[in-house]
C-alpha cells in the first residue's frame, strides 16, 4: 500500500509535515521520503525503514529541513518521493496505487522518445512513481498529464506534485483510494488519513472526489478538475488497512469493524453455552471482536498481547517464512484466559491461511479447549487488481483458491468461482469446511458481503469488492 502527507503553510512546514507523514507509518514498511520546498529550493531525504521507524530515520530532518510547502510519503515498494525536471519546471511528486500495465507503458514512453530512459531499482523493477512523471511530462501541462497518466494506467493512481505554485492533489479516477483536506489558520495539509492532521491543529476541510485535481497553497484550495460522479473506494481499507480513528466517505473505520462483529454474532448465535471468550487478533481484529461480544453477551478479553514497543509489523520481510516468525513472536499469551476455555477468535481476513493457522496453534499449546474462528470479510478469491495491499504473486496463494483448485482442479470456469462465492450455495459450504480442516479450527464462519456491506453504510456501488467476487 502507502500513504502521504503533504502541507502549505504561511510559516515553516516541516513540523507539521513530519508527524503527519509518521502518522501514516501503518500503510508501509520499506520506504520512506520527505521533499520541501524552501527559499534555496528543493530538499529531499529518502530512508529504509524496514528495520527502524519513521521516527528514527528521519528525526534529524526536522531540524536541517525548511520550507514552507512540503510533501511526505510512506512507500511498501519503491522509493519516493522524486524530484523531477522537465518541461512543466522542476517538481517532485508521490504517488499511491497500483500500474498492472507498467512494462507496457514504460515501452510506450521510451519509443516515443530516443532520449527517453528509466533509473532501474533493485530487483530489476521500474520505480512507478518516475514511470507516473515520465507520463505527465508527456502532455503541456500538469493538469492535462495527470489526467492523460490516470487514464492510461490500469489499476489505480492517487497523487501529490510539489511545485512553486503549490502543490497539486489528484485522487485516483475512480477514488479507490482517499485524499483529503484540512485547514487550520496557517494554512492546508493533505493526507491519505483523516485522523493523522486532528493532533497538529487541523480541521476538516473537504475530501477530494474521485478524479478531482486541486492545487493547495498556505492561502487556499483551488479546484482545477472536478469530481467524478462514479467511485469505487476500496472496501478493505475500512476492514483492515486503515486505521481505527480514520474515516473515509465519512465513515469510521472503528464503526465499522464494531458493525461487522455485531453482524456476525447476530448470524451466529453463539452464546455463553458456546463459547467462554471473544478475542481479536490484535490490532485489526480488536474493533470486530467488541462488536461480536457486545451482541452476543459473550464477554471480550485478550487471551495474548502484541508486544509494540520493538517489533515491526508482521508482512514487513519480503519472505513469508520470516513473516511468520515474527507473527509468532510479537503475540504473547496470557494463559490464565486460554487455559481450559472455548475462544471464539476474529481476524480481519484469511488471505493465505498460514498465520492464522499459527495462531491457532499458539492458542491450542497455551491450553485452549476450543478455537472458533470468524474472519471479519469474506473469502478472498481474487488477488487485487488496484491496490498494492499484498505481496502474493499469485492467486494460488489464496488458501480459498488453492481449495478451490485442488476440488474443481486449473482453469475453472467462471460461473463455478461465482457459485463459491455464494454463501448459501453448497460448493461454498464444502469449500469453508475443508478450509476449517486444513487450519485445524473447531468451527469457521466468514463474515457475509451483503453484510459487510451494510456495516459501511454507503451506497454499494461506491466499494469495490473484487478480491472477493471479482466483480469490476
Amino acid at each position: 500500500m502507502g500513504g502521504f502527507f503533504a502541507t502549505a503553510l504561511k510559516n515553516d512546514c516541516v513540523f507539521d509535515l513530519f508527524f503527519g507523514t509518521d502518522y501514516h507509518s501503518h500503510l508501509g514498511t520499506r520506504r520512506a521520503g520527505m521533499v520541501v520546498l524552501g527559499k534555496d529550493g528543493f530538499n529531499r531525504s529518502i530512508h529504509n525503514i524496514e528495520n527502524s521507524p519513521f521516527r528514527t530515520k528521519f528525526e534529524k530532518e526536522i531540524h536541517s529541513m525548511s520550507g514552507n510547502l512540503g510533501i511526505g510519503c510512506i512507500s511498501d515498494y519503491e522509493p519516493q518521493p522524486l524530484i523531477v525536471r522537465s518541461h512543466h519546471g522542476t517538481y517532485a511528486i508521490t504517488t499511491v496505487g497500483k500500474i498492472n500495465n507498467l512494462e507496457q507503458l514504460s515501452e510506450e514512453v521510451i519509443g516515443g522518445s530516443s532520449s527517453s530512459h528509466f533509473l532501474e531499482m533493485s530487483g530489476g523493477n521500474i520505480n512507478a512513481t518516475e514511470l507516473v512523471a515520465a507520463l505527465i511530462n508527456q502532455k503541456d501541462n500538469i493538469i492535462d498529464g495527470i489526467k492523460y497518466a490516470q487514464d492510461k494506467i490500469d489499476g489505480s493512481m492517487t497523487l501529490m506534485l510539489l511545485t512553486t505554485n503549490g502543490i497539486y492533489c489528484a485522487r485516483d479516477k475512480m477514488g479507490r483510494t482517499p485524499l483529503i483536506i484540512g485547514m487550520k489558520d496557517e494554512g492546508f495539509c493533505a493526507s491519505f488519513e483523516a485522523f493523522a492532521y486532528l493532533n497538529l491543529g487541523y480541521r476538516d476541510f473537504k475530501e477530494l472526489g474521485p478524479g478531482e485535481i486541486v492545487i493547495m497553497t498556505p492561502e487556499g484550495v483551488t479546484t482545477l478538475a472536478k469530481p467524478g460522479s462514479n467511485m469505487r473506494i476500496c472496501t478493505f481499507l475500512w476492514v483492515y488497512y486503515g486505521y481505527p480513528s480514520s474515516s473515509y466517505e465519512g465513515v469510521s473505520v472503528e464503526q465499522m469493524r464494531y458493525n461487522c462483529g455485531s453482524a456476525m454474532a447476530k448470524r451466529d448465535g453463539m452464546t455463553k453455552d458456546d463459547i467462554d471468550i471473544v478475542a481479536g487478533v490484535p490490532d485489526s481484529g480488536t474493533a470486530h471482536a467488541v462488536g461480536y461480544a457486545n451482541e452476543s453477551g459473550v464477554p471480550f478479553s485478550r487471551p495474548f498481547i502484541k508486544y509494540t514497543p520493538t517489533w515491526p509489523r508482521s508482512f514487513m520481510p519480503t519472505i513469508q517464512s520470516k513473516r511468520d516468525l515474527i507473527a509468532r513472536m510479537k503475540l504473547i499469551p496470557v494463559h490464565e484466559l486460554i487455559e481450559n476455555r472455548k475462544l471464539l477468535l476474529i481476524d480481519d481476513s484469511i488471505v493465505r491461511g498460514t498465520q492464522l493457522r499459527e495462531t491457532t496453534d499458539f492458542l491450542y499449546r497455551s491450553g485452549a479447549k476450543e478455537v472458533h474462528v470468524r474472519p471479519a470479510c469474506p473469502p478472498i478469491m481474487y488477488g487485487c487488481k488496484y491496490l498494492n495491499f499484498s505481496r502474493s504473486t499469485s492467486e494460488m496463494e489464496l488458501i480459498a483458491r488453492r481449495i478451490i483448485n485442488k476440488e474443481e482442479g486449473q482453469n475453472v470456469e467462471r460461473a463455478v468461482l461465482d457459485d463459491y462465492c455464494n454463501p448459501d450455495s453448497d460448493r461454498y459450504k464444502k469449500m469453508i469446511e475443508d478450509i476449517r480442516k486444513q487450519l485445524g479450527f473447531t468451527s469457521l464462519n466468514y463474515n457475509r458481503l451483503d453484510d459487510m456491506l451494510d456495516a459501511v453504510g454507503i451506497d454499494r456501488s461506491k466499494l469495490c469488492t473484487y478480491c472477493w467476487d471479482g466483480k469490476e
